[in-house]
């Protein structure tokens, strides 16, 4: 008799390296489904994930994912810039201090030139990201900040009120 219990095992499911190399893709192409929706996403939104630290962009892409949300994840400002104009995004979370030619601001000025996507700053430079949402002439309509170290839970709501606005 053959065990039949074996074509119940999850493909790589010992072997650390395929996990391994499944998120070295994860990081840098687009983020897939995770396939759970929130209870309002007719449409999945999507969001572009600019964040040099990809522990932290592959967490946040994970949990929004989970939420119902299609995201890309980017690490420069200039890649930013490139995927705007083909991924077209719902929102922008935007780490402050990117690292290479552009930073936050930058990448956030160039990006008011052509369109007015709600944008979420992340940085723990908290000071200067108050003086940038503050002085920019914009509202927390379409720019925010949330100071690092945050949760999860407190990212998913800073991202779903600023969808909710923008989409009235």
């Amino acid at each position: 008799m053959q065990d039949n219990d074996a074509a119940n095992i999850l493909p790589g499911s010992g072997d650390m390296s395929a996990q391994n190399r499944s998120q070295q893709h994860y990081m840098q192409h687009h983020v897939p489904s995770a396939g759970i929706a929130t209870e309002r996403s007719h449409t999945r939104q999507r969001i572009l994930l600019v964040e040099d630290d990809t522990s932290l962009a592959a967490l946040e892409a994970e949990v929004l994912t989970a939420h119902g949300y299609t995201v890309v994840i980017v690490e420069s400002g200039d890649l930013a810039l490139a995927r705007m104009h083909s991924f077209a995004p719902d929102l922008v979370v935007l780490d402050l201090e990117l690292t290479g030619t552009l930073n936050g601001l930058d990448v956030l000025h160039t990006l008011r030139t052509y369109t007015n996507v709600p944008v979420l700053f992340t940085t723990s430079a908290t000071p200067e990201a108050r003086r940038i949402t503050r002085g920019s002439g914009e509202s927390r309509l379409t720019l925010d900040h949330l100071p690092k170290p945050y949760s999860m839970s407190t990212l998913l709501k800073h991202i779903q009120r600023l969808l909710m606005v923008a989409s009235h």
